[in-house]
């Protein structure tokens, strides 16, 4: 565990003054804040701060900038790419206690509320309003840590990604002002798309701290299936199909053999050991019928198994916690160790060649290693499971993983469907948009924060 002390006694002094209890210099606290989920080394800050509304973000930041103190953003710590590691030192600033629902408007399908407040805390905060927030990246992450790293997940297929379901952002800017980037209007024509700009910008732009999100209708009716198929490739060839015959999925999601073993053995499952596909539908009880069986058909003619069908609420609340349980699931297949997970993401049309290469690809590895996806809008995850002590298992699958960025970028993919460049795939970005690209980066970059001082050694270094 290692740091740059970065931050000068004078600042320490005007957070401590500020802050009080909620500026810590423990090491537990600063260890915390300098490690996500992912296999990347503890880089702890030289302090975090514990926020609780905007005006105290800006404080901190106006402080940060005034000493030339890097700092960084914390949600709750689920991301997997190094966004958090406080790679140059600097103050960490925790969103949790900025977790209040601020307004949710039925009429107008929207809710306001501040980056700390997590999905399922929504979730549970629209429970009889008939509403509810689409994006699922299986992590009980803050809606701001999701706006920040454009997160998606197992309803992009049907509901889309962050970009598609955020309205409006309030956020801290390098120089400590505060930004709205817009109203809550359906569209907009006025100047450039600041909304957009700060998604997915990974805290290197500045610090959200408050987001209008789109709401949707629950469905009339939801019904999830599993069907479990003879081979990989004939799993990923159901979904390919269903989505070119453009039937509206919400969820089709894929677990190989080793994820549905990894799932049964830790969530008390017991689906059969094969390729397997999880499918949900939403609409009228007439259309979640109907496209069940269209897909099934499909499925049957691939040699995938009959339909189980989950509901009920419940049956498909625990349906669906095998999917989300299959990160957590694989790494406990050997205890003590880490995930490199890569989440490539190509045109659908490649999605089955991918795979397959893919799956031969680490059918070589000498550590174990599982395929789940999203696959129904072409994303996936090569997991690696590597014990944390060895250079060389941690080098192999580095350089398995970068064939996998590789093939995927040749297919016109994306080296991150949807956890971000952080500092784990920095190496990949000029790979994916060219030396004009980056370098355009680099410049809104510069104009938004010329002393380089937000979340640095992320994205674009």
């Amino acid at each position: 565990m290692t740091t740059t002390a970065t931050v000068a006694a004078g600042l320490q002094e005007e957070l401590r003054e500020r802050f009080g209890d909620r500026y810590s210099t423990a090491a537990a606290v600063r260890a915390h804040h300098g490690k996500d989920d992912s296999h990347h080394p503890v880089i702890p800050p030289d302090g975090v701060v514990f926020a609780q509304c905007t005006e105290e973000v800006a404080f901190a930041v106006r402080a940060c900038a005034r000493h030339g103190t890097p700092v960084i953003p914390f949600g709750a710590g689920t991301s997997i790419e190094g966004h958090v590691q406080a790679v140059r030192g600097g103050i960490s600033i925790d969103m949790s206690g900025m977790n209040r629902v601020l307004a949710v408007r039925s009429d107008d399908l929207d809710a306001t509320v501040e980056a700390g407040v997590t999905r399922l805390q929504l979730d549970r905060e629209l429970k009889g309003t008939g509403l509810f927030f689409p994006v699922d990246p299986g992590a009980d992450a803050t809606l701001g840590g999701m706006a920040a790293t454009g997160a998606s997940g197992t309803t992009t297929v049907r509901y889309g990604t962050m970009g598609d379901n955020v309205v409006s952002l309030t956020a801290v800017l390098a120089s400590g002002e505060v930004v709205r980037t817009g109203g809550r209007a359906r569209k907009s024509s006025a100047g450039y798309d600041l909304t957009h700009l700060l998604v997915g910008s990974e805290g290197t732009l500045g610090v959200i701290t408050e987001l209008t999100v789109r709401l949707h209708p629950v469905p009339e009716a939801m019904a999830a299936a599993v069907c479990a198929f003879p081979g990989l490739a004939e799993a990923v060839q159901s979904v390919v199909e269903a989505v070119q015959l453009g039937i509206p999925v919400a969820r089709a999601e894929l677990l190989d053999a080793t994820a549905i073993k990894a799932v049964n053995l830790y969530s008390g499952f017991d689906y059969a050991e094969a390729p397997t596909v999880f499918f949900e539908f939403h609409g009228s009880e007439a259309d979640v019928r109907a496209h069940g069986a269209m897909i099934e058909e499909i499925s049957r003619e691939l040699g995938g198994s009959a339909f189980e069908y989950a509901r009920r609420q419940d049956e498909r609340v625990r349906l669906w916690k095998a999917r989300h349980d299959a990160y957590p699931a694989i790494l406990a297949l050997r205890p003590g160790c880490h995930g490199l997970t890569s989440d490539i993401c190509v045109p659908v049309s490649a999605l089955a060649r991918c795979i397959e290469e893919t799956r031969e690809d680490m059918s070589r590895a000498t550590m174990p290693w599982g395929i789940v996806g999203h696959v129904g809008d072409g994303n996936f995850h090569a997991v690696f499971i590597i014990d944390p002590d060895s250079a060389a298992e941690l080098a192999e699958a580095e350089a398995i993983n970068e064939r996998i960025v590789r093939r995927a970028l040749a297919m016109e993919g994306t080296c991150t469907g949807e956890h971000g460049i952080g500092m784990g795939k920095i190496g990949f970005l000029g790979e994916e948009f060219g030396a004009v690209g980056v370098a355009a980066m680099r410049a809104v970059k510069r104009a938004l924060d010329p002393a380089g001082i937000m979340n640095p050694g992320k994205v674009v270094g």
